[in-house]
């Protein structure tokens, strides 16, 4: 796993950065930092952590996430299993879309959604689709050009009022260099390992501490319980193989971590407000 926080830099010369990213595949990369980051994903299914949110997305997902809230993308599947996964990455800093706003009252429009994007913001089908040719031009286009329509592409989120915040609670990065370790430690086991058994007593091994110390830092530094995490992991890969496939629905709970399928539909309908099944025929009837 990557350290936790992550150090992005703007090249001399440019007000924000773009990175063109193609993979084999996303692993999972739990990391925070203080810039705004913009993210559209392409030729991609996985799920995608937002804070405390866990979901599935495909192709053409399109994320706003604001300063400091921990993120991270883990793919499943190519669309295409011939071409690789790919993400445009757009990073800009407070102060830049700051300025802007502050001496250009016609951007005002930023400022709501810059503030909702503590929480994280996914944005309408149509707006993705509006933004996403345009986000493609300006990975070849002169940085003149790029970085009007980087503003263009802002203002035309901000205009999204389809768009949706993801994060119920705000996360807290935890304070030292040694307790963000320790956290790294705790969460890169449970992305591993949250299909099988989890146990409390393995948790407060791997982050040296006690059990009852484990659960007051846990939930200090993400605003959730370790079991409460652990759901969203095991729902979130459920929604993903449910949706990805027509596999028996006992078959999916155990591979998300459910040794009784009763239980894991009774989790699932909490979480979902639905059952399995119907979860799957909604997004099959929206094919």
């Amino acid at each position: 796993m990557r350290p936790y926080y992550e150090k992005v830099t703007v090249p001399a010369g440019f007000s924000w950065d773009l990175f063109d990213r193609r993979l084999p595949e996303f692993p999972f990369n739990w990391h925070y930092h203080p810039e705004f980051e913009l993210t559209l994903t392409l030729n991609s299914i996985g799920e995608r952590f937002i804070g405390d949110h866990v979901a599935s997305y495909g192709d053409g997902d399109m994320i706003l996430v604001g300063p400091n809230l921990p993120h991270a993308w883990q793919s499943r599947a190519a669309a295409d299993p011939a071409r690789p996964h790919r993400a445009l990455v757009i990073w800009f800093t407070a102060e830049w879309v700051q300025g802007l706003i502050g001496h250009n009252p016609e951007l005002a429009p930023l400022g709501a959604m810059l503030a909702e994007s503590a929480r994280g913001l996914a944005f309408s089908d149509p707006a993705c689709s509006a933004a996403r040719s345009r986000l493609l031009a300006l990975v070849d286009a002169a940085p003149a050009m790029r970085w009007l329509g980087l503003l263009e592409v802002l203002l035309l989120l901000a205009n999204d009022a389809g768009r949706q915040t993801l994060a119920l609670q705000g996360f807290v990065t935890a304070a030292s260099v040694r307790d963000r370790e320790r956290l790294d430690r705790v969460l890169t086991y449970l992305h591993a390992y949250y299909g099988r058994p989890v146990r409390l007593a393995a948790l407060a091994g791997i982050a040296a501490m006690s059990e009852s110390q484990l659960q007051r830092f846990f939930k200090c530094c993400t605003r959730m319980s370790v079991s409460d995490y652990l759901l969203q992991l095991r729902i979130g890969r459920a929604c993903s193989l449910l949706l990805e496939s027509d596999r028996p629905v006992a078959l999916i709970a155990a591979e998300a971590g459910y040794r009784h399928p009763s239980y894991f539909t009774r989790q699932f309908r909490a979480a979902k407000g639905t059952t399995p099944l119907e979860f799957r025929r909604r997004f099959a009837a929206r094919e």
